[in-house]
């Protein structure tokens, strides 16, 4: 799709600042017209935006402050906005990322503020760490051995749709324990018909404009959202209230979990509080994942060497190998950090508002304006990344980047509480794919980034070819080779 922002030109006006030398330069575009071109083509409004007025620029296209909203690239302010944001300097409120509501509710960590939103993450935080995910890490392997054993010889594979039954299987699984029977089949369809709604950039309108969202009719899209809303209800109220009336103390799914977790106080979530919960992990847990596993699956086959590298550190496992051993190989490690470098799934940090005068990038900031991290301009930043558009893992095995400089998850008290089981999830299935079976990659034409719904998708559908299983080559050097490196940045470090 052409950009907008060509067809539109940038006037340099200013956004006064308390500082009587420095003005914030902004686009004199009209800000109805920024904002359809940040909803159709957010990629090119982030990057013109940065390339005519630097690393601080007015983007007057979030939140109901939006004459006051500002995206940020630097990493050293990135860190100073984020480290900032316990109401010295900055707050980092729910009510900001209301955009999310209509599809996850309010009572959820993401909507929730202050003082109840650090305990929701004290609660929410535990299922996903510890020996939960060594259990979760099978589960995933399996899954992942489950699906390719079911590709033929020959068959063509859309990337994508494939990636995303694994996830939602995973997720399914993982988040209820549920993997047979009607309500995981119900269930299944409903989330992948609610997120099919808002999979391109035109489709993801009814996202920014609420009155899209009101029920217009039987078939506008309001109506049928109201209709799947009431559906899943259905089912998450139906088994949270069947575990109430039959606790097991030895699941290990996160909502036998949750039920089980209480705050300092002795007190539990409420079925609304849990509900809320499940459904951010519901739609955002599962969709992301298959996102940065569908870019990494395209890079390493557009990168002949890079897959071959890795493809010879996987060969170095032994048959029978401890799943701990493949979380460790460092080239893999590599792979998926610059996977989502690359192809950041979250365009931005959650937002933070200004709750006292404070100077970013050499500007002074007032109370209420709000800033947003631009993880995709920082992404790009060829003082981190020299020729970013080039996928080489390579450099994260030569240097260690901080949390403000690679943040695919975000970063601070908002980063994404889904963090540790995505990155063991992407690595688990990507190595397990490439060491077992042979695809080759059928786009004649690059595959490049666009929006689906809050996050970024790509422009034209990934499409492979099963080859086969594949005949591992025996290891001719140690398996972890000293070319490898032997410091590197992993995941955990900063990878939804």
């Amino acid at each position: 799709m052409p950009s907008l922002l060509r067809m539109v030109p940038f006037n340099v006006t200013q956004v006064r600042s308390n500082s009587v030398s420095q003005m914030i330069p902004a686009a004199r575009t009209p800000k109805l017209l920024q904002i359809a071109q940040w909803i159709l083509d957010p990629i090119a409004y982030m990057a013109n935006n940065s390339r005519r007025y630097g690393t601080l620029f007015y983007a007057p296209v979030w939140g109901k402050n939006s004459e006051r909203v500002f995206m940020v690239s630097d990493p050293k302010a990135i860190q100073f906005v984020l480290t900032h944001d316990t109401g010295k300097g900055f707050t980092s409120p729910g009510e900001l990322n209301e955009l999310l509501a209509p599809m996850l509710g309010r009572q959820n960590t993401i909507l929730l503020s202050g003082e109840q939103h650090r305990q929701r993450r004290q609660l929410v935080l535990p299922p996903f760490h510890g020996e939960h995910l060594k259990e979760y890490g099978n589960i995933i392997q399996r899954i992942t051995h489950e699906v390719i054993d079911e590709w033929t010889l020959g068959q063509e594979i859309n990337v994508r749709e494939v990636m995303q039954a694994i996830t939602m299987r995973v997720i399914l699984q993982v988040v209820f324990g549920l993997d047979h029977g009607d309500r995981y089949t119900r269930l299944a369809r409903i989330l992948a018909i609610r997120l099919g709604m808002t999979a391109t950039p035109f489709t993801s309108i009814i996202l920014f404009l609420p009155w899209l969202q009101k029920d217009l009719g039987p078939w506008s899209p309001g109506a049928q959202m109201a209709r799947l809303a009431a559906e899943t209800d259905e089912l998450l109220f139906a088994e949270i209230e069947e575990r109430r009336a039959h606790p097991d103390s030895e699941r290990m799914d996160v909502l036998s979990l949750l039920l089980a977790a209480r705050d300092a106080q002795g007190q539990g979530l409420s079925d609304q509080d849990l509900r809320d919960e499940l459904m951010t992990l519901l739609l955002a847990g599962h969709e992301t994942t298959a996102t940065a596993l569908t870019s990494a699956i395209y890079w390493l086959h557009r990168s002949d060497a890079v897959l071959q590298k890795l493809r010879a550190e996987l060969d170095g496992l032994l048959d029978g190998f401890q799943l701990e051993e493949l979380l460790h190989l460092p080239y893999l490690s590599a792979v998926c950090n610059e996977a989502l470098r690359i192809h950041p799934v979250a365009m931005l940090t959650f937002p933070r508002q200004v709750n006292e005068c404070v100077e970013v990038c050499g500007y002074q900031l007032e109370p209420d304006d709000v800033v947003l991290g631009s993880i995709y301009l920082l992404h790009q930043n060829e003082d981190l990344y020299p020729s970013p558009q080039e996928f080489r893992p390579e450099r994260f095995l030569e240097r260690q980047f901080s949390p403000y400089e690679f943040m695919p998850f975000g970063a601070g008290v908002r980063r994404c509480v889904g963090a540790a089981l995505a990155q063991v999830e992407l690595k688990i299935v990507l190595g397990t794919l490439i060491r077992n079976h042979n695809l080759a990659l059928l786009n004649t034409r690059p595959v490049g980034q666009a929006r689906r719904g809050v996050t970024l998708g790509h422009d034209a559908p990934v499409r492979i070819r099963s080859d086969g299983p594949r005949t591992r080559q025996t290891p001719i050097q140690p398996r972890h080779s000293a070319c490898l490196g032997s410091t590197h940045q992993s995941a955990a470090g900063g990878l939804p």
